[in-house]
């Protein structure tokens, strides 16, 4: 294994049903999705076991909707006992006082829950079901009073990118132990509202707001997530400011303060068996029914490229600021139909392109 690509997290989508229809869904999940039918509980087992062998990362069970498996806690158990850091995704609809204690008792150790407004308008609307938000709310009130850390995700869009700051408030209000913000990357049902993606002008103005929202030494753990030019940005405050940003990082994280890591360190295992460089890169490196998961990670030909920056291409290929940001892959590929060119999202002009335009105008 080499260590600066050693596997740190797997999201691992064990069903895609789903009790919501997300506009957003990477994965297009609903009630009933046909030709995709879940791991059988051996197979899931045995993957676990394959993992295992190979390395101990974070496993997320993730969905569609993981509680829509009546197996999801006899997984994550075995994957507990394996020695595997087991966590879990959720809507947070399906929460109930029986769920948290299957939780607990299951050996997983937080628990991811989404919401992507702070008003039952704005998140009912984004997840096109009434009673979401109230479902997610509920939900944060179970796992507090059982002692169940869980993180707040949410994703943006144009429909609801002015809430960002009202809902980072709701989930320190909740008791999250961390927020994460997520700019979209159109894959899945996403493809469906490009139209809708956060400007490259709104998307600086966001990262620069979470840089300034994150030097308060109350925040809870922040981080921007698909959003791999946040790193550039902290990198450019701080040279201007004269000072470092604490960066706090939890305990199962992939570490490092690095943007795009998709096939680095972080990669899906879709409800097919493919492995993906990361959620919302629908582009297969291998399968697990196929092969070892040690085969796939180790000599992917997907992998091996994502993990050579010299071949990035356009403002990615020539910025200095590769090794810390490498723009987002998915979105590369969701773009431009090839994951080695630059990040379409980004308003960065290396210093290298200045150079050679003002050489060109000389």
């Amino acid at each position: 294994m080499i260590k600066e690509f050693a596997p740190k997290w797997i999201a691992w989508e064990i069903t895609r049903r789903c009790n919501l229809r997300c506009v957003h869904c990477r994965s297009s999940s609903e009630e009933e999705v046909k030709g995709h039918p879940d791991f059988t509980t051996e197979e899931a087992l045995r993957v676990l076991e394959d993992i295992a062998g190979y390395a101990k990362p974070v496993v997320v069970l993730s969905g569609g909707e993981p509680l829509m498996r009546e197996d999801v806690f006899d997984i994550a158990r075995h994957g507990a006992n394996l020695g595997l850091r087991m966590c879990l995704a959720s809507n947070g609809t399906l929460v109930t006082e029986e769920i948290c204690k299957k939780v607990k008792d299951s050996g997983i150790k937080i628990v991811s829950l989404s919401l992507d407004g702070s008003t039952e308008a704005v998140h009912d609307d984004f997840r096109s079901q009434e009673g979401a938000f109230t479902g997610a709310i509920n939900a944060a009130r179970l796992f507090k009073k059982h002692g169940i850390e869980f993180i707040v995700n949410s994703s943006f869009t144009k429909r609801n990118q002015e809430e960002i700051p009202k809902v980072c408030k709701l989930a320190r209000e909740l008791g999250a132990t961390a927020w994460y913000m997520f700019m979209i990357v159109p894959t899945g049902r996403g493809e469906d509202i490009m139209s809708e993606l956060i400007s490259k002008e709104d998307y600086e103005d966001i990262l620069e707001w979470h840089y300034e929202m994150e030097k308060d030494e109350d925040v809870m753990l922040v981080r921007p997530t698909c959003a791999p030019h946040y790193y550039r940005v902290v990198l450019q405050k701080n040279k201007e400011e004269g000072e470092k940003l604490k960066r706090r990082t939890l305990k199962f994280s992939t570490g490092g303060a690095k943007g795009c890591i998709a096939g680095q360190l972080i990669c899906l295992i879709d409800v097919d068996g493919n492995v993906l460089p990361c959620s919302y890169f629908p582009k297969s490196a291998g399968n697990v029914r196929e092969q070892s998961f040690k085969d796939i990670w180790e000599n992917s030909e997907l992998f091996k490229d994502l993990r050579d920056f010299k071949r990035y291409k356009g403002r990615c290929g020539s910025c200095e600021y590769i090794n810390v940001c490498g723009g987002c892959r998915a979105r590369a590929y969701s773009v431009y139909g090839d994951y080695l060119e630059e990040e379409p999202f980004c308003s960065h002009m290396p210093v290298k392109l200045k150079k050679a335009a003002a050489r060109k105008k000389s």
